[in-house]
């Protein structure tokens, strides 16, 4: 299962919900354990410890000491204080009401210094007052909640009945520090089926979460397995295959690249078929003339030097296809040496000119080359004069007796153009984006005057090889064709950066 992707995407999302429910879970324990636990509880233990001290009877015995001294009075009230403090776990602390300065602590903390604490009345159960309230008429009680070096106090004070403004009047406050929330409080809290519920939405969310793995997988993967399987029907020769664009934007980006390769191949294959068909006529022909005169000389028939003629012909065409096979190998492999020298692209294609204005004049079609001095550009001068020679070939060869090639020289956008204009066959729309293919022929007629079709191929090789590019615009056929190589020139490139 983990040697396949969509087992390793399905697995990774399964454990990755699982995870996440654990660190859910974790993070909710933990939350209820350090949250602040709700105050209700501590108020009413601290209300009813409150309520049961026997106030009456402390002040009773604290009024008959302070009859002999103040000091006596005062020093007996907190020591029967200090003793139900301790009795019963509990912080006490005597408060003026307007000021809240602290005039006895029996944590020892708050002494002489006021205690800003936030105060409201509490209105203490009926279930724990029993009547306490009516005993003690002249008392309300209050709570609130004050800071003590950093931590929280809760409290419920008794307070005595008395004018707001009336500084003498004290509070009473029973206090407790303000408890966390411990995870066994929070499931008390929550009651006992928190954990089987909340295992039971872990459980339906991890079986959701599955299926949604589950389905993101198999969308994923699907297409992946339809490109798979498209590739091994390619490898069996089904070059026409092709594959829904289907999927998240990544897959959709690699069908689209596999059915862009599918084109290509297909492309290439039918090139090759092309060419082979093409080569083997070709081929066919010149050696069937070489064979038929050599036998004729061999037989003594005729003139032998009418025949030798012919066969020297055929040889040298034999061996032009050679060489053009062998240079479009190499410019393709990236092996084919080129001396690059200073070019001057218009007195190089005016000299071409001249030597083809002959081949113009016997096929009757009007040359003219436009080519003033040009801007130096760094090249193979033997490989250009290849470049243009084929394109001005190319245009009176498909141009018919009557028509008109142009051919001028320019500069243009840091770097010089050659432009190759015919009125001949033209090129169809549908046939534009092969025109530079190997093999590829727009003139499917045979005979002895057709070519190979690479030249135009070895054409594109020698200008991308000298990083310039070219371009070709027909407006159909029989319309002619035109023809554009752009070369850059390093001495336009510095004029551009001066400026």
């Amino acid at each position: 299962m983990l040697a396949r992707l969509r087992g390793r995407l399905f697995l990774s999302y399964v454990l990755l919900m699982a995870v996440m429910l654990i660190v859910v879970g974790v993070a909710l324990f933990a939350i209820l354990n350090l949250r602040n636990a709700p105050p209700e509880t501590t108020y009413l233990r601290l209300a009813t410890t409150a309520l049961s001290v026997d106030l009456r009877q402390i002040l009773a015995e604290a009024a008959t000491a302070y009859v002999e001294s103040p000091a006596a009075g005062w020093e007996r009230l907190t020591s029967q204080l200090d003793a139900v403090a301790t009795d019963r776990e509990v912080r006490i602390l005597i408060v003026r009401e307007v000021t809240q300065d602290v005039l006895y602590d029996s944590a020892q903390s708050f002494i002489d210094r006021p205690l800003n604490a936030d105060v409201e009345n509490y209105d203490i159960p009926a279930a724990i007052a029993r009547g306490v309230i009516t005993r003690l008429a002249a008392i309300r009680a209050v709570r609130g909640i004050f800071s003590d070096g950093g931590d929280e106090w809760l409290f419920v004070g008794l307070q005595s009945i008395r004018q707001p403004t009336d500084e003498t009047a004290n509070v009473l406050l029973f206090a407790d520090p303000r408890p966390r929330q411990s995870l066994q409080a929070a499931l008390s809290d929550f009651g006992t089926e928190l954990a089987p519920l909340f295992l039971q939405a872990g459980g339906i969310g991890l079986i959701i979460a599955v299926m949604l793995a589950g389905w993101i997988t198999r969308s994923i993967t699907r297409p992946l397995q339809t490109v798979a399987s498209a590739a091994s029907e390619v490898a069996q020769g089904h070059y026409d295959r092709r594959v829904p664009m289907a999927g998240p934007e990544e897959v959709k980006a690699v069908a689209d690249a596999f059915n862009q390769m599918s084109e290509k191949i297909q492309a290439e294959q039918r090139s090759q078929q092309d060419f082979l068909a093409n080569v083997s006529h070709d081929l066919k022909t010149p050696l069937t003339s070489i064979q038929g005169f050599s036998q004729a000389i061999m037989d003594g028939v005729g003139d032998p030097i009418p025949a030798a003629r012919i066969i020297h012909e055929e040889a040298g065409r034999l061996n032009r296809m050679v060489i053009e096979l062998t240079d479009l190998a190499r410019l393709q492999a990236g092996r084919l040496s080129m001396q690059t020298t200073p070019i001057d692209m218009g007195d190089l294609t005016a000299a071409v000119g001249q030597r083809l204005a002959i081949m113009a004049r016997e096929k009757q079609v009007a040359l003219t080359v436009n080519a003033p001095s040009m801007p130096v550009i760094a090249g193979d001068g033997d490989r250009l004069v290849q470049v243009v020679t084929n394109l001005i070939s190319n245009a009176i060869k498909y141009t018919p007796s009557g028509g008109k090639v142009n051919v001028c020289t320019q500069v243009r956008n840091g770097g010089v153009e050659v432009v190759v204009t015919d009125t001949g066959l033209g090129i169809a729309a549908s046939e534009l984006p092969r025109i530079f293919e190997r093999f590829y022929q727009v003139d499917k007629a045979r005979g002895p005057q057709r070519g190979t079709g690479l030249g135009l191929a070895i054409v594109q090789e020698i200008i991308q090889a000298h990083g310039g590019r070219i371009s070709v615009t027909s407006p159909g056929e029989g319309q002619g064709s035109t023809f554009t190589v752009w070369l850059p020139s390093p001495q336009m490139s510095t004029i551009m950066r001066r400026r």
